[in-house]
């Protein structure tokens, strides 16, 4: 061993201490590189990309290959910084020399190659593949080897390799959102409002059964008439007497007014015979699915059915896509802006029609929305009966004050933060 110049010993080492260092970085760069930008650039031929997906494809592989490397030059090192030591200062020399490939090694081989690999994965992940390739071919026998050991020490240990998956709604909303620059917050606001979209129902945001514009076809003409001039939507319901008992069908407005134009008498008979067959909705049925029926059906408005055949309220493709890309300002029903006025004492007006789900967004509220839909609903749940004008009351950790009542319905109420001070006055 004396007879190695010291110089070579040297240059040896700290050739080592490189390969060290590459083999750790090319580890953590290729472990932290984003699957799905991998994907894309590989899809438009990035070289360095399709080498990492191959080697990303067989993970066990690309580790035992990477930690062998790793661990042979290790050791070399360790045994090349002894001659060192011996050479320099006997065995005394020897621990010395231990002692500071450690410090050596810790520092510039593992954690300042990690980190930078962190910081940059793409560009010392993609430019390790360049040489992990060929290697991986060349210690292919050897990897191999290490491979089978491992996996029959995992199953003498009853360890199961855990099947791939996909990522859950969750993960996937966390993907979206840790996106930042890379996605406009529009474009990230409607990405996240299609996952929601699972677990939102027709009931959340239909046209109550109260709400809805129909035509009862016994009405006199001129009612008629000024009810097909004022529809919300491009069609509306047609039934005779009792909307929950006898409705005939959705009527398109604009054909109405085409067939009027078209013949100088127009009765009610031509009326109904110019009615479409009712799309009916059940309850309960998830946004998602209801876009995909909307889709499959040709249809673009549906009445939502309770369990019994009662009306419920009414869903229309318009409403659907509110939910993904925001309110349309042509839309005919009040915004929330319209049904939430804050004050300037820091209270809040509310209309008792305001959506619940809707008031939760707007204020990250905690109203409960399982068995009601509007604000006015939940008053009337919370308290059991229909209040009175001027009627205080708390509602989780919110005052309530009832400033309007009208047809057994809460028109307006104000709302601020509860005060435990001025909750004497409450009910």
């Amino acid at each position: 061993m004396e007879s190695i110049p010291l110089s070579s010993l040297f240059i040896a080492l700290a050739i080592l201490l490189v390969l060290s260092a590459f083999f750790s970085g090319s580890e953590t760069g290729l472990m932290s590189l984003n699957r799905y930008r991998m994907r894309h650039l590989a899809e438009k031929g990035h070289r360095g990309a399709k080498q990492a997906e191959k080697l990303l494809g067989k993970t066990d592989s690309l580790l035992s290959l990477i930690l062998i490397c790793n661990n042979l030059v290790n050791n070399a090192a360790a045994t090349i910084a002894g001659m060192i030591g011996l050479q320099l200062s006997g065995d005394a020399g020897v621990a010395i020399a231990t002692g500071l490939l450690t410090l050596v090694m810790l520092v510039f081989s593992e954690i300042l190659p990690k980190t930078i690999a962190a910081i940059y994965p793409e560009k010392v992940g993609f430019s390790a593949s360049h040489i992990l390739m060929p290697l991986q071919k060349l210690l292919r026998p050897l990897v191999f080897l290490m491979n089978l050991i491992i996996r029959g020490l995992m199953k003498v240990l009853r360890i199961r390799k855990s099947e791939k998956s996909g990522l859950s709604s969750e993960e996937l909303r966390g993907v979206v959102l840790e996106a930042g620059r890379f996605i406009p917050t529009a474009h990230q606001d409607m990405l996240v409002s299609i996952l929601d979209m699972e677990k939102v129902t027709v009931d959340d945001i239909m046209v109550p059964r109260n709400d809805i514009g129909g035509i009862d076809i016994d009405d006199d003409w001129k009612a008629i008439m000024r009810q097909l001039t004022g529809a919300a939507h491009a069609r509306v319901v047609i039934y005779k007497g009792n909307m929950d008992k006898s409705i005939l069908g959705m009527l398109r407005v604009r054909e109405a007014f085409r067939l009027m134009l078209e013949r100088n008498e127009f009765t009610k008979e031509m009326l109904v015979r110019a009615v479409d067959e009712a799309y009916f909705i059940p309850e309960g049925t998830p946004l998602t699915t209801q876009l995909m029926n909307f889709k499959a059906n040709k249809e673009r408005i549906g009445l939502v059915v309770d369990e019994y055949g009662d009306i419920k309220g009414l869903v229309t493709l318009e409403d659907i896509l509110e939910e993904i890309v925001g309110e349309f300002t042509t839309s005919a029903a009040p915004t929330l802006d319209e049904e939430v006025k804050p004050q300037s004492d820091g209270s809040v007006l509310i209309e008792g029609s305001a959506n619940l789900r809707d008031l939760n967004k707007l204020f990250n509220w905690n109203l409960p929305v399982d068995e009601v839909r509007t604000f006015n609903g939940l008053i009337l749940e919370h308290l059991e009966k229909i209040p009175d004008e001027d009627t205080q009351f708390t509602l989780l950790n919110l005052k309530v004050t009832i400033l309007e009542v009208n047809d057994n319905v809460v028109k307006l109420a104000k709302v601020e933060p509860f005060n435990p001070t001025s909750s004497s006055n409450t009910e």
